[in-house]
């Protein structure tokens, strides 16, 4: 099959929160997005328009269900392998402040304690992109930043901790697509300010 013809999987990181603009680990807390966040969901709205997708997904969070709404997809449908990584004991926390009692702690080789280890995480992203890869046309999936950056790394055929290498910002949308036969990122973090 042509490259061309390849399903893309189109990811959404939600606006920003109180928490995520203070680099707090925000796992399944419910924290809803700024006015800022609001501002930049609405302004997806006019760079996904005009996109056919065959599947469009949320996770049910609601910072992530209010950005697929306001970025002109309130029907999206929700899946709950777009959470959040369960960050455990270090939920509402900076990696700053956990490393005050854990020198040298990185969520991405450590993980979180008494949370999901990132091989969890990790299966759930595949589940995700086998959904994807069946849709039949192009996916869309709203979500947070740990738990799509792994889905990036095992789209393309990396282990999750690679995540660590992708930054990715906020209402702002990435192509995972094709070149030849290889899963590629076609465009990161577009639109990002």
């Amino acid at each position: 099959m042509s490259a061309d013809l390849e399903p893309r999987l189109v990811i959404v990181r939600h606006g920003e929160t109180e928490w995520s603009k203070a680099y707090k680990h925000t796992g399944r807390s419910d924290i809803p997005l700024t006015d800022h966040g609001r501002e930049a969901a609405a302004a997806l709205r006019p760079m996904l328009a005009g996109r056919s997708f065959a599947l469009v997904l949320t996770s049910p969070l609601q910072r992530a269900r209010t950005t697929a709404a306001l970025a002109g997809f309130p029907e999206a449908e929700v899946c709950d392998d777009l959470l959040e990584w369960d960050y455990g004991d270090e939920e509402g926390r900076t990696s700053a402040e956990i490393r005050e009692e854990r020198p040298g702690w990185s969520i991405w080789s450590d993980g979180p304690k008494n949370g999901e280890p990132i091989a969890h995480v990790a299966v759930r992203a595949e589940r995700v992109i086998d959904r994807a890869l069946a849709a039949g046309g192009d996916t869309l999936a709203f979500g947070h930043g740990h738990i799509l950056r792994i889905l990036t790394a095992r789209w393309l055929a990396l282990h999750p901790e690679i995540g660590k290498r992708f930054l990715l910002a906020t209402a702002a949308p990435s192509t995972l697509g094709w070149e030849h036969d290889y899963r590629v990122i076609e465009t990161w973090s577009c639109g990002a300010s």
